[in-house]
């Protein structure tokens, strides 16, 4: 099972030519679950209000859009966030440190590019 971080999420909606062949393999292939965090929704609509990224939808309609290619939604829990707290500090992106922790604690694999995310103790997919 993977989830999806927050830049691999916004190649696979604008520009999946972006995505890496393994990334592709996995997000297209048809027996694979892959989860979108509720952290990227709530990243991109906090960007996209404060003039960092530019998108082509609301969050509803990507959230519709996941929704249709049978991407699931991830919500944030307790217990991710008490995961938190027991994570290195490595990387400061509060997004990113919500993300990875709820793929530990899931036992999800991130497909990501961010090259911070495999310090961590979290499988990652690129």
């Amino acid at each position: 099972m993977y989830l999806l971080d927050t830049n691999a999420l916004l190649y696979f909606l604008y520009d999946c030519g972006k995505l890496s062949p393994k990334a592709s393999e996995v997000i297209y292939g048809n027996n694979k679950k892959i989860s979108i965090s509720i952290v990227s929704m709530w990243e991109i609509a906090i960007k996209s209000s404060i003039g960092k990224l530019e998108i082509k939808s609301s969050i509803t309609r990507i959230a519709e859009t996941c929704e249709k290619e049978q991407l699931g939604l991830l919500p944030i829990k307790p217990f991710h966030l008490d995961k938190i707290g027991q994570l290195p500090r490595i990387h400061g992106d509060p997004f990113d440190r919500l993300i990875i922790s709820q793929a530990i604690t899931e036992n999800l694999v991130i497909i990501t590019k961010d090259g911070i995310i495999p310090q961590y103790n979290a499988k990652v997919l690129w």
